[in-house]
């Protein structure tokens, strides 16, 4: 029973003091930027055989399943503590909805795995603005320079690439990105103190009255024509995605610091870029691969600038 008890303590207590907990931060958040790195290609498979709201609403309902039985399986409450429900509400408007739906519809409009990735690029100073303000803290006037700079790099690039005007799918990547934020800030608050497995979990599980019924509807009302692909597809994006990734991710944002450790996702463009020539088989050219360079560097400023 103490061992039990002690690693729910590890996992829930951030140290942000500590070299040690930053570099385990660190790593467990790395881990989590790799499985969040497949989440836009395994989507792209996933919409080819399932309707694009039967994917981005069907995955919090199977993810949510996952975590009750895991809550059960470990004894925990199966519902957080009241004063805790505004936060895990926005936990759930952000990556348990809003990620994953406008995510979702961005790819099913034709937005490719390529092009969305580089929008998302900019997700982490857009996290770390969001811790900022959370924070109560005064960052100095670099950081809020370089976040410009990096929405300046996004917008001419979504503007050149669609003839100077944004498109849907652009807009529907900012919104994912903006919700991301959100949910991320939110969960690695509350991780802070509550182990990152319970914290997601909490959130899929107070979806779950919405998520199932919905999900039940749609698999009834759209039509499902999946193969391997996208049963492949959406069982990633299930289990992976919208569960089991963000358990070093809320963990890492705990130990590190939600900016400090946000920091690893500055590869996870990169990352899925590689997942999207080796799975998809698209073909980026130099404008993209710029276009993500300059998003890493404002990215990398903010998070300088922040300490």
């Amino acid at each position: 029973m103490k061992y039990e008890n002690s690693a729910i303590v590890l996992d829930g207590v951030a140290v942000p003091g500590a070299p040690a907990g930053r570099s385990h931060g660190t790593a467990l958040a790395l881990l989590g930027v790799l499985a969040f790195s497949g989440s836009l290609p395994a989507t792209d498979f996933a919409i080819r055989g399932f309707d694009p709201w039967l994917v981005a609403i069907g995955r919090a309902a199977v993810a949510g399943v996952m975590a009750l039985i895991c809550l059960k399986a470990a004894g925990r409450p199966l519902v957080p503590p009241r004063a805790e429900w505004r936060a895990y509400a926005l936990i759930s408007l952000g990556v348990v909805f809003g990620f994953p739906v406008f995510s979702s519809l961005a790819l099913a409009l034709g937005s490719s795995t390529s092009h969305a990735t580089v929008i998302v690029g900019l997700l982490p100073a857009a996290t770390a603005a969001c811790a900022v303000l959370r924070a109560g803290e005064r960052p100095r006037p670099l950081f809020w320079a370089a976040c410009t700079a990096g929405a300046a790099a996004i917008t001419t690039f979504t503007l050149v690439q669609h003839g100077g005007e944004p498109s849907w799918p652009d807009l529907l990547m900012i919104g994912a990105l903006l919700s991301a934020a959100v949910g991320y800030t939110e969960g690695g608050r509350l991780s802070r103190h509550t182990p990152g497995w319970q914290v997601i979990s909490y959130a899929l599980v107070l979806s779950l009255p919405l998520t199932v019924p919905v999900t039940a509807v749609l698999a009834a009302a759209t039509p499902i024509t999946a193969g391997p692909e996208a049963l492949a597809g959406f069982a990633y994006v299930s289990a992976i995605s919208m569960f089991l990734g963000f358990i070093p991710w809320y963990a890492g944002l705990a130990r590190g610091g939600i900016a400090r450790a946000g920091q690893t996702q500055l590869a996870q463009p990169l990352m899925t870029l590689v997942w999207a020539w080796f799975l998809l088989g698209e073909r980026f050219g130099p404008a993209t691969v710029l276009a993500a360079l300059a998003v890493l560097v404002c990215v990398a400023i903010t998070q300088r600038a922040r300490t």
